[in-house]
């Protein structure tokens, strides 16, 4: 496979999944970046045990865990980007509305979702790996364990640890009033 094949075929997917992995754009452009070099540089000795797409995934899973531990070790990590809460001059980020929008069209589900990537941040990675593969990315229970190199079992249970830890940081966010 040509490298412009490769990437076509990869990019977007590998931009995705990182981004739900970091949760800005910066930062998930650089993590797809490193990724996709990694992979580039590795495809020749692709051996075709599993599909590339998971491949993919478990070389850009990689990436990020080795960054975690890297910025953990400087003490740079932070579990949720500031741009995330509050615009660059750190005044409430505001969007702009669409034209003849429905009355509250839309504001239930854009808060639900700024809550749920707030909380899904603050989950452990481990389990922000298995949420993401499984409720973002839409892998199967295989395609996970493939990925991760964990049997089935151990992914099931992950991800159901995990979805209790969403759960009740979301029960959280919604006492203290998002």
């Amino acid at each position: 496979m040509r490298e412009d094949e490769f990437l076509e075929k990869n990019s977007r997917m590998v931009y995705n999944l990182a981004l739900r992995l970091v949760g800005n754009p910066a930062d998930a452009e650089d993590l797809a970046q490193d990724a996709l070099i990694r992979a580039l540089k590795a495809l020749p000795a692709f051996r075709g045990d599993s599909s590339q797409s998971t491949w993919v995934y478990r070389i850009t899973l990689n990436t990020w865990k080795n960054r975690v531990r890297s910025e953990k070790r400087r003490s740079f990590w932070k579990t949720l980007p500031l741009h995330f809460l509050f615009g660059e001059d750190g005044s409430e980020e505001k969007s702009l509305p669409a034209e003849d929008p429905p009355l509250d069209a839309g504001l239930e589900t854009e808060e639900t979702s700024r809550l749920v990537q707030k909380a899904l941040l603050e989950l452990d990675e481990d389990s922000r790996t298995v949420v993401v593969l499984r409720e973002i990315e839409g892998l199967s229970y295989d395609q996970i364990s493939q990925t991760l190199g964990l049997p089935e079992g151990t992914v099931k249970s992950r991800l159901s640890r995990a979805r209790d830890a969403l759960k009740a940081k979301l029960s959280n966010f919604a006492k203290a009033g998002g």
